[in-house]
């Protein structure tokens, strides 16, 4: 059985997998929108580093997760789901994937906060480097998210 800690860090590897290949599909769907497309790549490749860094920090406490996982599986529900469903008006489409990057990277700067006062309470200084080093990039992402529905949203829903 592994422990929190373990737990912990198995999904936040999770979630930054998951933020990755939906910074990515984001990216890809809006080609047009430069900064979508550019910025998006970018910041995906900071969720693929954290995913590679927890799995190494991750062997400290007896997981054997994958460096490489950049939300494989997330990407193959996502294509699925695309494929079931039906087209969207573009600018709408933006602002769900945009909603989408902003929910997800929430979700993991809260997780990197957890990981960082667990560290701090067991004296892990690794793990906390780790947090201290990785978390700053995710808020990062979150602001970029918010930043674009702020500077999208009102074209996008008063244009017919």
């Amino acid at each position: 059985m592994k422990n929190k800690v373990g737990l912990a860090i198995e999904e936040l590897h999770r979630a930054e997998g998951d933020l990755a290949a939906e910074l990515l599909r984001a990216s890809d769907r809006h080609k047009v929108d430069h900064d979508i497309f550019y910025l998006g790549h970018d910041l995906a490749r900071w969720s693929e580093q954290h995913v590679h860094k927890l799995a190494e920090h991750g062997r400290n406490y007896g997981l054997d997760l994958d460096p490489d996982d950049s939300g494989l599986m997330a990407t193959i529900r996502l294509r699925g789901a695309e494929l079931a469903g039906r087209r969207h008006d573009p600018g709408l489409l933006l602002l769900k994937d945009l909603r989408e990057i902003h929910r997800q990277a929430a979700g993991v700067s809260l997780d990197w906060e957890i990981l960082a006062q667990t560290a701090q309470a067991l004296k892990d200084e690794g793990l906390l480097r780790l947090s201290q080093e990785c978390h700053p990039q995710t808020l990062r992402q979150l602001r970029w998210a918010n930043a674009s529905l702020k500077t999208n949203a009102a074209q996008i829903m008063v244009t017919p």
